[in-house]
């Protein structure tokens, strides 16, 4: 079973949705004996990352994850939910992250040619920088589908894949038993199917 961690943000209904058209048991909850129970955690997210923060302290459900993820449990960040993964985001002022994975989340403005549209928004090919289980039934130059204004940074050692607009951005990560997607596979169609499906695969390191 799959639990999706429903913290107040996050389109968790499609990724629900997802999950449940692949075969897999997947609910969404704030439960923390829900998340104990479950084989694995997805940490889904839309908005900024400092209220989704202190929306994800404010449960509890913070603590929760980090110590279900030291246990060896599989933990899927997508999108504003991987960039929670990080130390640390850059998101109007100075927010601290789960920690999970070391690296700090900052603004593609500056980083990116100004004739680009920020937020990045539409399909993007992944290019494969290491192998990642997620990647299991997708190929290199596969698109997915992405939405956002901010991106991990100084994380080189966990980076799977990027996608490039106007320079290389990170698009997964994978650190142990957990992994990260900028961008959405619940929105990303047949690609972003296989991947929640390897997802589903991942078992229990510890």
């Amino acid at each position: 079973m799959t639990a999706i961690v429903d913290y107040g943000v996050g389109n968790l209904f499609s990724l629900c949705s997802s999950l449940r058209f692949l075969g897999e048991n997947a609910v969404v909850t704030s439960d923390i004996g829900t998340m104990n129970s479950a084989d694995r955690i997805i940490l889904p997210g839309v908005g900024a990352f400092g209220d989704a923060a202190q929306k994800l302290r404010s449960g509890g459900l913070a603590n929760t994850v980090v110590e279900l993820a030291s246990a060896g449990k599989p933990v899927l960040g997508i999108c504003l939910g991987m960039q929670l993964l990080f130390e640390k985001s850059l998101e109007f002022g100075e927010h601290d992250g789960l920690g999970l994975i070391p690296g700090t989340v900052i603004p593609l403005y500056g980083k990116i040619d100004e004739c680009l549209k920020i937020p990045h928004i539409g399909w993007n090919a992944l290019e494969f920088k290491k192998p990642s289980v997620l990647f299991k039934y997708i190929k290199n130059g596969d698109h997915v589908y992405f939405v956002h204004s901010y991106y991990a940074s100084d994380c080189e050692p966990y980076i799977t894949s990027v996608s490039e607009y106007g320079a290389d951005v990170t698009a997964s990560v994978e650190r142990g038993n957990v992994y990260g997607c900028q961008f959405h596979p619940e929105k990303s169609g047949r690609v972003g199917l296989a991947i929640l499906k390897a997802f589903t695969e991942t078992e229990q390191t510890k």
